[in-house]
């Protein structure tokens, strides 16, 4: 499987983590949802990420799962999520998905980091912790690690570790960001690839400033293909018009400590995962919430349905 470069571009579903109602990883469901992102238009997939639930998963199961979706996915990219607490552990994971075929590695700042330096310093670790031909994703998502990466601090970050090849981008919204990092390159800074998460909410507008598609999950992943298909061709109003369809339910799966509730109780109905269920500790939807996110599907088909 080819590595990941700064010039990756397209759509690369974060994937959920398919369990059993009782908990345990659903096998069959992890192969049918690899396949259903596929199908529905990804690019690539990025696993053991937060809304893959990796922190509530066994070392061995984290290895487990990477080699299954490495290798159902053939020869898609595969990002894997190897942020850990210490540096052992992510260099311990991260060789191992490396082995199996991964195209890169995704890792977050831990919250403990509180100095413009400490971020740097922790970056660097990272890359020589894995090692010199390990791609890697950082991903800047200060609202769940509460650590602001700043403008200065990516650019010696991009500038000092060549393995930093993309940014997954989850500053909220922070495209001013964007803007700015596309100014540096055109002014002769090393590009990077810029996916975009925070499921989506703001992607017709990441495009238009410069990002290269979107990292993120959602229970529709075709509509983030046509968005980031439809601005790539030049074709703003249309894209537009498609991600509005789908944005109340967009709007809802941003509520925190619901959002995976809803991810999943959507792909349970769409048949890409046998169960909505989530590994302990967890609360999945309400009644009530459930009709509110059927109410949302129904409108949904009929605004798509208007749309063709």
């Amino acid at each position: 499987m080819p590595l990941l470069t700064s010039d990756a571009r397209g759509v690369f579903m974060i994937s959920v983590t398919p369990f059993t109602d009782d908990g345990a990883v659903d096998w069959d469901s992890l192969d049918r949802v690899v396949d259903f992102y596929f199908d529905k238009g990804a690019d690539g997939l990025t696993i053991l990420g937060m809304m893959g639930e990796a922190p509530k998963l066994t070392q061995s199961e984290s290895r487990a799962i990477a080699e299954r979706v490495i290798k159902r996915a053939g020869d898609k990219p595969v990002v894997v999520g190897v942020s850990a607490p210490g540096l052992a552990a992510i260099g311990e994971l991260g060789r191992a998905v490396m082995d199996m075929g991964a195209a890169g590695c995704m890792v977050t700042t831990p919250g403990s980091l509180k100095t413009d330096t400490q971020i740097h310093g922790y970056f660097g670790q990272v890359a020589q912790t894995l090692g010199a031909d390990v791609p890697i994703v950082l991903q800047d998502f200060p609202l769940a690690t509460g650590v602001h990466i700043s403008d200065e601090v990516l650019a010696r970050i991009i500038d000092d570790i060549a393995q930093v090849v993309m940014l997954k981008h989850e500053d909220w919204p922070g495209l001013s960001k964007i803007t700015r990092l596309r100014r540096a390159e055109a002014e002769g800074r090393r590009r990077i690839s810029i996916l975009c998460g925070n499921g989506g909410v703001f992607l017709p507008e990441e495009m238009a400033r410069g990002a290269d598609g979107a990292m993120t999950g959602f229970g529709f992943p075709e509509m983030l293909a046509d968005v980031v298909r439809l601005v790539d061709s030049g074709d703003l109003d249309r894209a537009q018009d498609i991600f509005d369809a789908y944005l109340p339910l967009v709007r809802y799966e941003q509520q925190p400590g619901a959002g995976l509730a809803v991810r999943k109780y959507v792909l349970a109905k769409r048949g890409a995962i046998a169960s909505s269920a989530a590994r302990a500790p967890s609360a999945g939807l309400t009644p009530e919430a459930i009709t509110e996110v059927e109410r949302l599907l129904d409108r949904q088909t009929k605004r798509l349905q208007e749309l063709n």
